[in-house]
């Protein structure tokens, strides 16, 4: 199967596409590895709310509930075992995408349990026990870059684990974020640990934001308010890849990097255009650099391979730009420090819910196999 142009071209700027999405039936029927093949999928993240809507369509996850019923586990232990299963398939599938990339690509993210997303202590143990669980060495972990989080991400790399930090919407948090990665890059080269061996993309999440500040341009309502809508979630990540490329051109990471160390990617998460009337490759066109990662649902993925376009770089002639649309929001009352703020609780909060419909799912099939604990 020969890839398809457009994804092909998005490759060849520096962008490595990821497929937000995964499921028991697209590694079964080898979809995945379709997608590796023609639309140069090199990367799968996960996360409770696709999990769940996994496994509430169809039976493809029956037979191993129906044996977790009769070992008697709990509905949590069940979870774990069907979600890391899943991970460590697709890990397999991207095997060979890890070997010839390097390392750089062929990744597979879970998720700690949003529930510990407050909590440092529990956060690092989850992210050791998904580490030990799985059991791959293209794996990432996803720990949600919350105050929390930053410590919990730190301890992480420095034990040598691979880590996708999630849920990022603000530049200072961002930062921290990037603090946070070389200090456990410092930690793991002080204990000794190969850092080249470690990686770690920064997702920052993109559609969300203009969610947010589009609803609150609408109650601004001038007509320069609404000119602005559609706007900031680029001109964010914009400024986000501007914070990166500062970062790691400063001479502390220049110290890790000849010591082996491997910059941590920018990655464009929730790229689905949720208004209609933005062009559905919006977030893809408009945040093409070097060294990047886009994770997309499949629904953008085959828009992008039927009509999108690619430019050699859409981000960093743009810095200016996007510097004058964020102090233009500022002018139109739109409080940046607490829209990031509401997506980062609202954002802890939606996983929280979907962990729970997961469990819930999950003990009603175990439930019905007549075994539950």
């Amino acid at each position: 199967m020969s890839a398809n142009e457009n994804l092909a071209g998005l490759s060849a700027a520096g962008v490595s596409v990821w497929i937000d999405d995964i499921s028991r039936h697209r590694l079964e029927s080898g979809d995945l590895k379709e997608l590796i093949a023609g639309s140069s999928v090199t990367g799968v993240t996960s996360n409770p709310t696709i999990f769940a809507n996994a496994i509430s369509k169809g039976d493809g996850y029956d037979g191993q509930i129906a044996d977790l019923a009769v070992r008697r586990v709990s509905v949590e232990e069940a979870a774990r075992a069907i979600t890391t299963y899943d991970i460590r398939w697709a890990a397999d599938v991207l095997a060979p995408v890890f070997e010839q990339t390097g390392g750089q690509d062929g990744r597979v993210s879970i998720e700690v349990d949003p529930r510990l997303a407050n909590d440092t202590k529990a956060t690092i143990a989850e992210a050791k026990y998904l580490w030990w669980a799985v059991d791959r060495p293209n794996t990432m972990i996803k720990i949600p870059a919350t105050e929390a989080g930053l410590p919990a991400i730190t301890a992480a790399i420095s034990a040598g684990i691979s880590v996708n930090v999630t849920l990022i919407f603000s530049l200072a948090r961002y930062r921290g974020v990037m603090d946070a990665y070389m200090a456990g890059l410092e930690g793991a080269k002080a204990a000794g640990l190969d850092l080249s061996a470690i990686r770690s993309v920064a997702s920052f999440f993109v559609s969300r934001v203009d969610s947010e500040i589009d609803k609150r341009l609408d109650a601004v309502g001038t007509d320069e308010a609404k000119a602005l809508k559609g706007k900031a979630a680029v001109a964010n990540a914009r400024l986000a890849y501007q914070e990166f490329e500062n970062a790691f051109a400063s001479p502390r990471w220049e110290a890790l990097a000849q010591a082996g160390a491997v910059p941590q990617r920018p990655l464009w998460a929730s790229t689905s255009v949720k208004n209609p009337e933005y062009r559905d490759v919006l977030y893809v066109e408009d945040l093409i650099a070097p060294g990047t990662v886009n994770t997309m649902p499949e629904g953008t993925i085959h828009d992008f391979a039927d009509h999108g376009e690619v430019e050699s770089d859409t981000i960093r002639p743009f810095y200016a730009d996007a510097a004058t649309v964020m102090l233009q929001l500022e002018r139109n009352g739109i409080d940046y420090a607490d829209v990031v703020k509401v997506l980062e609780d609202e954002g802890v909060e939606k996983f929280i819910v979907s962990w729970n419909q997961l469990l819930e799912q999950i003990e009603s099939k175990l439930e019905t196999s007549g075994e539950t604990k």
